[in-house]
């Protein structure tokens, strides 16, 4: 009677077991393509960003998020970013000869289902406006509508342009990246990304002069219809 007991506790809990598989199998059949499910072997926290040394079937590689709470032993799903090789960070001090920079990151199974095409789009964040945001521009400035806009006759051409921070990004393949808006719309495109060696936070409202690049690729799915390049903060 004992051993049939037994015997009947192990097959209850293989068949658990086994339902628990299943389960999560099944979840992770259903994730969306390109997607990476790893375990943080390791987390290192700045003032800006969540750095973490992970392993997938046997491999390891460093990955980089906007700071976040992620515990050790624990599995992540991400998105791949922007790749950069001996990366420097200044607060930590060290080189990292590879490092993903990563904003799509979840403790959750990234399944097709929960990517949208603004998602897809990473070099456009799904942008949302910022209600209130009413900045005029600079004196011999331009509107972010008109930059869009007008898009064609301003493309290597230096500008000025005044709106307030709604993100922020450090220390991405040596620069600073800034989205700034200020209240005016071109059919949908409202936020302007700027890239600067110059420091700010989101809130401010500032004004950067730099060259605009058109149909700007930097690889990974980063592409900008209109962007500005190293641009010099000229008044905060």
């Amino acid at each position: 009677m004992k051993m049939k007991l037994n015997f009947l506790i192990l097959l209850a809990g293989i068949i658990v077991f086994t339902a628990s598989c299943k389960s999560k199998s099944a979840a992770d059949q259903n994730l969306a393509p390109n997607v990476h499910k790893v375990v943080a072997e390791e987390v290192i926290q700045t003032s800006n960003y969540t750095y973490m040394r992970v392993s997938e079937a046997e491999k390891e590689n460093w990955i980089a998020i906007s700071r976040r709470e992620v515990e050790k032993g624990k599995s992540y799903y991400y998105e791949p970013g922007i790749e950069m090789t001996n990366f420097v960070s200044k607060e930590l001090k060290r080189t990292f000869p590879s490092i993903l920079f990563v904003d799509k990151f979840s403790d959750q199974p990234i399944t097709a289902a929960k990517i949208t095409l603004a998602d897809s789009l990473k070099g456009k964040q799904a942008a949302v406006p910022k209600e209130g945001v009413k900045v005029e521009p600079a004196k011999g400035g331009i509107t972010i509508a008109e930059l869009f806009t007008n898009k064609a006759s301003y493309g290597g051409k230096t500008v000025k342009v005044k709106g307030e921070v709604v993100k922020y990004s450090a220390d991405i393949m040596n620069s600073n990246w800034v989205h700034i808006q200020d209240g005016t719309n071109a059919a949908g495109s409202f936020d302007l990304t700027i890239t600067t060696k110059d420091v700010t936070k989101v809130g401010d409202v500032v004004t950067f002069e730099g060259t605009v690049s058109l149909k700007k690729d930097f690889g990974a799915g980063y592409f900008y219809e209109v962007i500005v390049e190293n641009a010099k903060l000229i008044a905060q």
